[in-house]
């Protein structure tokens, strides 16, 4: 595989999904006030117990053997208001465990934000306000300051498109709203706000390496039909390119500024100021990217993800329990894509991986062989456009555990290790064992 000696191999996880420890000075964020209304299938006060179990957990890493781990923190572990006085127990978790990491050869990646905003900021507007912006660039200092002489690998934001839209529009993910005047104004000062935290990364954590991880989902028209090339493009617009383009410099695309107007979602631009366009284009280091599947739009579709494919424990062939589809091909084009629209300096895929519920036999193994197929073919299509000269320079499986999988809850499995959720005991999978020869492999060339 033509792939740099120095390529990264890691996992991804994110705070509410692992780690509990809802204890010792962490306030609650939205995702806690979701679950105390029972609007969720299952609660993250424990999940995987992260919290408790880190040193395992590091562990299990080392045993991997990567050399990169992406994970975020829990904005409201260490500021449980949102901003204000800064809670030391959480500075101190996050400390253990960089170093932690450090002493076992692995490269930590931090992520900034992954949808758990603190619920006291949502109670004073949430995204959809200024002020939210503001206080998150007054977080990325903090951290910057209390990390940055050890962590060189910082990611701002985990697929906005999702806080603004499932979030915001939807209503499936906290804060469960349904604006669109509201999910565009979020969606904005999202991105405003990994403008602002970029520049502050910069002069907290000198000489580190500063991204974003979009996430995308390519799409093509289901026949040449104009009106489902026109849903096609319109799909593009509203999943991939309203994120992608401001952040490379290119402003909001024009064609879905005109749509949302004519819809009467966006009657006016005035949240938008002097200056935030730049800002939000300040330069990043890397581009993170998160693949999954792609999908295929009809017109009258042109806002859908359905693919007619039920979540489930018995997909179809060529699906995986999301109902998503095996699209490795689709990778591969847009990963190219990017590379020809935005030329960013390189990408790594912060994200990929399946869901699967394979559990442990009557001997206890977990012969996960469909998550391993998956894992290979995305590979691959890593290869193949690394071959084409696209600057790919990492990979991240999700996830390294079975975690909660948020609306999903416990129901859907994507780690290279199973979790009893009951005892919390953690089991290596086969997909751990693939992966793991997989990287010697890579490094022994």
């Amino acid at each position: 595989m033509p792939l740099p000696a120095n390529f990264h191999w890691g996992v991804s996880t994110s705070a509410y999904q692992i780690e509990g420890g809802r204890t010792d000075g962490k306030g609650d964020s939205i995702w806690d006030t979701m679950s105390d209304l029972g609007e969720l299938p299952d609660r993250g006060d424990v999940t995987c117990d992260h919290y408790h179990r880190w040193e395992e957990d590091v562990a299990l890493m080392a045993e991997l053997g990567i050399d990169s781990y992406r994970f975020s923190l829990a904005w409201t572990r260490l500021l449980p208001e949102g901003n204000g006085p800064v809670n030391q127990k959480g500075i101190d978790f996050y400390g253990r465990l960089i170093d932690s990491l450090l002493e076992h050869g692995i490269t930590p990646w931090v992520t900034l934000f992954h949808w758990d905003l603190p619920q006291a900021l949502q109670n004073r507007g949430g995204w959809p306000v200024r002020e939210t912006a503001e206080a998150f660039a007054e977080y990325a200092g903090i951290v910057g300051e209390a990390f940055g002489d050890r962590v060189k690998n910082w990611i701002t934001h985990n697929e906005p498109w999702v806080a603004m839209v499932l979030g915001h529009i939807e209503g499936t993910f906290a804060p469960g709203l349904k604006d669109w005047n509201l999910a565009l104004r979020a969606g904005h000062y999202i991105l405003l706000s990994h403008g602002w935290a970029v520049e502050k990364l910069r002069s907290s954590s000198p000489g580190s390496s500063i991204g974003i991880a979009l996430d995308c989902r390519p799409s093509l028209p289901a026949t040449d039909r104009a009106e489902d090339v026109a849903a096609n493009r319109h799909f593009d617009g509203f999943r991939n390119r309203w994120f992608f383009d401001p952040v490379f410099g290119d402003g909001y695309p024009a064609d879905i500024v005109e749509t949302y107007q004519a819809r009467g979602r966006l009657p006016s631009l005035e949240f938008i100021a002097q200056g935030d366009l730049d800002a939000i284009a300040a330069p990043i280091d890397f581009l993170g990217l998160n693949y999954y599947t792609s999908i295929v739009i009809s017109a009258g579709g042109d806002e859908s993800e359905e693919t007619g494919v039920s979540p489930g424990p018995h997909p179809p062939e060529g699906y995986t329990e999301m109902g998503w589809a095996l699209t490795p091909e689709a990778f591969t084009h847009f990963l190219r894509r990017v590379e020809e629209d935005y030329s960013p300096a390189t990408i790594v895929v912060t994200e990929n991986g399946a869901s699967y519920s394979d559990g442990p036999d009557s001997e206890g193994r977990i012969a996960d062989q469909r998550r391993i197929e998956y894992l290979a073919a995305h590979i691959r299509a890593v290869e193949e456009a690394v071959t084409a000269r696209v600057p790919v320079s990492g990979y991240f499986v999700w996830s390294l555990l079975d975690n909660l999988e948020w609306t999903s809850g416990f129901s859907q499995r994507f780690g290279l290790v199973y979790v009893d959720h009951a005892t919390g005991t953690r089991t290596p999978k086969d997909s751990f064992d693939w992966y793991r020869s997989l990287i010697l492999r890579m490094r022994v060339g």
